[in-house]
């Protein structure tokens, strides 16, 4: 006969290791995707998580997963993870707060060059060799900027980067605008939080400037950025949405110090 004496103090444990457990805020992050996070605890995120941690109370746990293939739904749909930071405000996966910065694609040219190139339909772009990236290595989606690219005609201009097969290297997606700092191409249309973070820690003085137009063919290049949830989980995206409200501030203050570009906000 089991004694009530006998398993209250194991479920008193339980219901302890629980209450420790909750008191984590589990962020899914890249371990390889600056400006975003590395495994080393730098990039925008890493500071974004630890200020949202500190607001709500709670511990930060990072849970390292390579943001490629299916990795939502084996993350933070799967209950590995509690929240994914910097997640389009649209997204119809996931519970989403309010947004909390907004950003578009951008040129990114060598300032020696004195090219200014501000939109889509400068004419000196057909003579120019533009780099943007791919998203798959196989039967791959172009990014919103090369189809506006290849809209006009340019589709001959562009200069592929992919970033799949390329994990091994220390933040792949930057090859993008390496391929600028070393002439290879002229210019680079590439999302603004690469571009400025980037052009931020560059060598060589970089120019990044917000495309125009910032929406093509109803597509659009500047995108409200949110935090994600799980869908249901509202406690956690209303305490979420509490933090963006009351740290805007701090928030802001870590996107300048990374070079994030800011777009305009929609009316």
């Amino acid at each position: 006969m089991c004694s009530v004496f006998r398993t209250f103090p194991l479920l008193l444990i339980l219901s302890c290791l629980s209450l420790a457990s909750s008191n984590n805020l589990r962020v899914c992050e890249d371990p390889n995707n600056l400006p975003y996070s590395n495994a080393q605890g730098h990039g925008y995120e890493i500071e974004l998580a630890q200020l949202t941690g500190n607001a709500l109370g709670r511990n930060v746990q990072f849970v390292w997963v390579a943001q490629r293939g299916d990795f939502l739904r084996k993350s933070l749909i799967a209950g590995k993870c509690d929240v994914m930071l910097s997640v389009p405000s649209g997204m119809d996966e996931l519970a989403v707060t309010r947004p909390y910065y907004r950003s578009s694609y951008a040129f990114v040219m060598r300032k020696d060059r004195h090219l200014d190139i501000r939109s889509f339909d400068d004419p000196r772009l057909k003579h120019l060799r533009i780099g943007v990236q791919i998203l798959q290595n196989e039967g791959g989606s172009a990014t919103p900027a090369a189809d506006a690219l290849i809209h006009r005609q340019l589709a001959n201009n562009i200069v592929w980067y992919r970033i799949f097969p390329n994990f091994i290297r220390s933040n792949p997606a930057a090859a993008l605008v390496e391929g600028v700092e070393a002439g290879d191409i002229d210019v680079a249309v590439a999302w603004g939080p690469l571009a400025g973070y980037c052009a931020r820690t560059s060598a060589i003085a970089l120019d990044v400037v917000p495309v125009s137009p910032q929406l093509e063919q109803s597509v659009p290049l500047a995108f409200n950025i949110s935090m994600g949830v799980r869908p249901g989980d509202t406690k956690l995206c209303s305490a979420l949405n509490g933090v963006i409200t009351r740290r805007q501030a701090e928030i802001h203050k870590i996107l300048i110090k990374y070079g994030i570009p800011a777009a305009s906000r929609k009316s």
